[in-house]
């Protein structure tokens, strides 16, 4: 009988919040691997040590992910096994992961996915609109090009799904009523898995209402129904 192909590279989802979260694969892998391979080794430690897990950890972000990619893919090469988490949620869905998969497939490289938490996903099924069809925007760009994205998206009938921080929340939502319409209908929901979380549904002239005089704290995924 033929033995399975050997993983290199593990994507090892954690949690966005609460820390029960994880699936007991996931807590597995992260013991059995060699490096453990992290958007902040800070952030990640407390995770590991909440787990009961000790093992060698390595940065691996946004901003040294090029320069740090090629290195990784020797060592894989020469038979280290890693897994790649990120601070909260799976590695790639706006976090570092993206450009190493693609250097490790480009090479030969297996690499196994374990499902897990993301934030959109409970935002998007909480939003009360359809899930048949759906687009993950992320964050929009922060200045150039985020005004042709808005008026690409302003006729997209596929629910729009977006994540955005507390500081730019009011401003995204008076750009969306600009682009969309104040009476689309649309769901805000922070701190999701968090003790202190929330969704609020409403048009989006109502959610700017709310928003104008709430305090926001947290991090927000919006979910804005389609124009039709």
């Amino acid at each position: 009988m033929q033995e399975p192909e050997k993983t290199n590279l593990y994507l090892v989802p954690t949690p966005i919040g609460n820390l029960e979260d994880i699936t007991l694969r996931a807590i597995r892998i992260l013991k059995e691997v060699d490096v453990i391979l992290a958007e902040d080794t800070r952030t990640s430690g407390k995770l590991l040590q909440h787990l009961g897990i000790e093992k060698r950890m390595h940065s691996h972000h946004l901003h040294n992910e090029h320069k740090a990619t090629a290195h990784i893919v020797d060592r894989l090469k020469a038979g280290e096994v890693m897994a790649l988490i990120s601070d909260a949620g799976t590695p790639g869905i706006s976090d570092p992961g993206f450009y190493l998969v693609r250097e490790c497939l480009k090479n030969d490289l297996k690499i196994e996915c374990l499902p897990g938490a993301t934030a959109f996903v409970p935002a998007l099924v909480k939003s009360g609109f359809s899930t048949d069809r759906f687009t993950f925007e992320g964050f929009l760009p922060i200045k150039k090009g985020r005004q042709t994205r808005l008026q690409s998206l302003a006729e997209e009938e596929r629910t729009m799904i977006f994540y955005e921080s507390p500081h730019r929340l009011l401003k995204t939502l008076t750009q969306f009523k600009e682009y969309f319409g104040g009476e689309r209908m649309a769901s805000v929901s922070r701190e999701i898995s968090k003790m202190f979380e929330e969704t609020l549904n409403g048009s989006l002239d109502e959610l700017i209402q709310i928003f104008t005089t709430k305090a926001i704290k947290g991090e927000f995924v919006i979910v804005v129904q389609g124009s039709k």
